[in-house]
């Protein structure tokens, strides 16, 4: 029996007609010999009735005193219903279906309620009904403890369930569809000429998702790793061919030079951060003034990125909500930081950038012939992140992504 598992965001169940293109991808898959499993993520946006963001609206999104155990099992509810109503689509085109929630899709989960993971997968469920001949059709974004309790796997959490499954019913590829035609060499709504990407490898994807693109969640692309199972990013709407996301060795096979290929894949940003910048020469802590400063914001549950430690001065930065928050943390701890809000990372992403010279020379070469400072930098075997102030972020995506020659050919 060969599986193939596709994922349908809430974009592509807004309305019948779309439910009905959904379900004609999955009646497709079935008359090609596959035993299609179908995730679904509940139906829409904030705005639309049952859109997990609408659901949250209605306890004032979580701010008033909602117990977290309470809250995931409002937000499963959307699941739910666009679980029934794809699976009575489908039959409603002559097609055998049964929906399953994630605890009976065999989805078992630890206690972290909003924010779960995957411990397991029983597939017993899913086995028996394939063998009867019907397409299952499986809740995205929720699982169940080993204690019977409802968990949400936090966003993005759909991807998540799709890719858990691929891995344990070694699924020959996962489909993730969505309302844009891949993943695209930049934001088209800031790159005129962004274009989508064919191919990419699980690296790339993970380093483009975690730095800004949200067309799949990198925990799904992690875990769809594991066994090499390849996944595809396609659109619901048309028949484009989206982007296939595998290994690094499929990705190149049979290229000559992989660095002429393709040094760079793509451009991505994350807005709204605050540069934290504090001097510990002169700190009372001396030498221990730096775990002093991670220690205290960890405690105080603020996470921070692009990290620089330098003998007497500190950099990091931390998202703009939660930048007075560190601040109080700091000073009382005794330091005095210096803010620089409203700052951007733009991120350059790629696997062929690996041990290739001059990739770091172009990216301030394409800045500084713009005019925009470097407040910042770093990089990876596979990333090169610069942090700009916001006002510059659009134009350094565009000259990065011309300088890269990444645009439509």
């Amino acid at each position: 029996m060969r599986f193939i598992i596709q994922k349908f965001g809430g974009t592509s169940l807004v309305d019948e007609e779309l439910r009905s293109r959904a379900a004609a991808r999955v009646i497709e898959a079935r008359e090609e010999g596959y035993c299609p499993v179908v995730v679904v993520s509940a139906i829409g946006r904030r705005g639309e009735p049952y859109a997990t963001d609408t659901l949250l609206s209605f306890v004032g999104d979580g701010k008033q005193e909602v117990p977290l155990r309470e809250m995931d099992l409002l937000l499963s509810c959307g699941e739910i219903i666009s679980g029934v109503v794809m699976a009575a689509v489908i039959r409603k085109q002559g097609y055998p279906a049964v929906f399953l929630t994630g605890d009976r899709a065999g989805i078992i989960t630890d206690g972290s309620f909003g924010d779960a993971r995957i411990l397991r997968v029983d597939v017993q469920n899913i086995l028996r009904y394939a063998e009867e001949g019907k397409v299952i059709v499986v809740a995205g974004f929720q699982g169940v403890t080993e204690e019977g309790e409802i968990t949400t796997l936090g966003r993005g959490g759909s991807d998540t369930t799709a890719a858990a499954l691929g891995v344990a019913l070694n699924a020959a590829w996962i489909d993730i569809y969505t309302d844009v035609e891949g993943i695209m060499t930049a934001d088209p709504r800031i790159v005129s000429d962004a274009r989508p990407l064919g191919v990419v490898t699980y690296n790339e994807i993970c380093q483009l998702a975690n730095e800004g693109a949200r067309v799949v969640h990198p925990r799904a692309v992690e875990i769809a790793m594991q066994k090499a199972i390849p996944l595809r990013v396609k659109c619901t709407f048309s028949d484009t061919p989206g982007t296939l996301v595998t290994s690094h060795g499929e990705v190149y096979k049979g290229s000559i030079d992989i660095t002429r290929d393709r040094t760079i894949t793509g451009i991505t940003y994350i807005p709204d951060i605050t540069q934290v910048k504090i001097h510990t020469g002169d700190h009372p802590a001396g030498s221990g003034a730096q775990m002093r400063i991670f220690k205290g914001l960890a405690l105080a549950g603020i996470s921070v990125d692009f990290i620089n430690v330098h003998p007497e001065t500190v950099l990091f930065t931390v998202k703009d909500m939660v930048a007075t928050k560190a601040v109080q943390v700091l000073e009382n701890l005794g330091f005095n930081p210096e803010l620089r809000p409203g700052c951007a990372k733009v991120a350059a992403v790629g696997a062929g950038m690996t041990g290739v010279p001059g990739v770091m020379a172009k990216i301030v070469e394409a800045l500084v012939l713009e005019g925009v400072p470097v407040l910042q930098s770093a990089d990876s075997y596979t990333t090169i992140w610069v942090l700009v102030e916001g006002e510059d972020m659009v134009k350094s995506i565009r000259a990065l992504h011309r300088q890269f020659g990444l645009g439509i050919e």
